[in-house]
Formats: structure tokens, C-alpha cells, sequence
């Protein structure tokens, strides 16, 4: 999952970051909402986190305009305003969820989680594809009665592959997933490297990762 947080207190942004980096969200931020229309120029993300007061406007007219361009992108915002009249003018320009400041970190990510689900093919707790089964919530997984072994991008990429079963997904498309542009001198081959990880531990498992040129990877049951 890759994450556009738009939020100016930077001591936060960053401590929000580095915790979404632990269970496998990548985040970037930005601390304007000038900021966040570049972002969003050259890059697709799963879902935004959205403060309202931002130094140069607000995180409701960034959403409206996006909006009203057709973006779907599921949006949650985060703020200290917190009224009902709050909650119901966001909620009702398009915002898909609301939390307000203090908040849990544990909360959010089961929100983010929650509204990325309602985007994927697969959105139950647990994704399945014959003997395998991956939870999100823990970033586990078993292949039958074993538990498998993965690092936290190994999780993020096996949970990419899995919502969208049977269905090519670019290189592109997983690198994104995988890397923030604070990982710019990882380069795109490095998703090859994760594919053949997951091969390898799903070997003669019944379950396989194909490859189709100019159409990138999908996960699907063999037979």
C-alpha cells in the first residue's frame, strides 16, 4: 500500500511515516497543499491522509478538486477539528472516512486498511488463493499448515499480487507499492528481485507468480 500523507506539523508527518513503515505502508508526505498536487501529478497512490488547515489552503478544497476531476482515490482525513459539522462537510464533499487528532496509530492503519479493501477484488480480512492465505492486519502468511517465512516487503508485495488475483500488475505498478520517493536510488528492477523471493518460497506449492511480457506479474492456482 502506498500512502500520500498531506499533513504541515512535520514532527508528526514523519513519526506517522516511520511507524506506516514497520508494517509495510509506504508513505510520502507533503506539507502543503501545493505539495501534495505535484505529488498526486506524477504519482497514483492507494489512499490519501488529509489534514484540513494547511499553510497555503485546505485539505477540503484539495479533496473537492479532486473530486470533481473524477479521482476516486479513497481519502481519509485527519484533523484536530473534530465537530460534527467537521466530520459531515468532509464527509459529504467526498471524503471516505474521518479520524480525529490525538488518534491511534493502530486505528489508522486498520481504517487505511479498510478503505483500501473496499478498491481491491479481494476485501476480506483474510485473501486466499487455494492453500495459501495472507492476513494483512498481522502481514502474515501460511501455505497450508506452514507459516511463511517474509520480510516486510515481501508482505506488501505477496498482499499486492494476492488482492488483485489472476490480474497482471505492471512492475511499475508494484514498485509504487513498494517504494516511497525517498527510496529514489532503488531502481525497478528491484521488484524482479522480490518476484524471485516469492517464487522461491512458493515453489511447488500449487500457487505460482507468472510473468507476461509488456503486461508484468500475476499471482494465481495452478491447474
Amino acid at each position: 500500500m502506498r500512502v500520500l500523507m498531506v499533513e504541515d506539523a512535520t514532527d508528526l508527518a514523519e513519526t506517522v511515516a516511520a511507524r506506516f513503515a514497520r508494517v509495510g505502508i509506504v508513505c510520502d508526505i507533503a506539507g502543503t497543499v501545493s505539495d501534495a498536487r505535484d505529488h498526486l501529478s506524477v504519482q497514483r497512490y492507494d489512499a490519501l491522509v488529509l489534514d484540513i488547515n494547511l499553510p497555503d489552503g485546505t485539505g477540503t478544497t484539495l479533496l473537492r478538486g479532486l473530486r470533481e476531476a473524477g479521482d476516486r482515490t479513497p481519502v481519509l482525513m485527519l484533523t484536530a477539528l473534530g465537530t460534527v459539522d467537521d466530520r459531515v462537510d468532509a464527509l459529504d464533499i467526498g471524503a471516505d472516512d474521518y479520524l480525529v487528532k490525538p488518534f491511534d496509530q493502530r486505528e489508522l492503519e486498520a481504517r487505511l486498511r479498510a478503505l483500501v479493501r473496499r478498491e481491491a477484488i479481494q476485501k476480506s480480512d483474510v485473501i486466499r488463493l487455494g492453500p495459501l492465505a495472507y492476513w494483512p492486519a498481522e502481514r502474515t502468511a501460511t501455505l497450508g499448515d506452514d507459516r511463511l517465512t517474509l520480510t516486510r516487503r515481501e508482505a506488501a508485495l505477496l498482499e499486492l499480487l494476492m488482492r488483485y488475483p489472476e490480474q497482471f500488475l505492471s512492475k511499475e505498478r508494484l514498485y509504487d507499492g513498494l517504494f516511497a520517493f525517498d527510496d529514489a536510488d532503488v531502481g525497478l528492477n528491484a521488484v524482479e528481485l522480490y518476484i524471485a523471493r516469492l517464487r522461491k518460497k512458493l515453489a511447488a506449492s500449487g500457487v505460482s507468480i507468472e510473468t507476461q511480457r509488456g503486461f508484468g506479474y500475476r499471482i494465481l492456482q495452478d491447474g
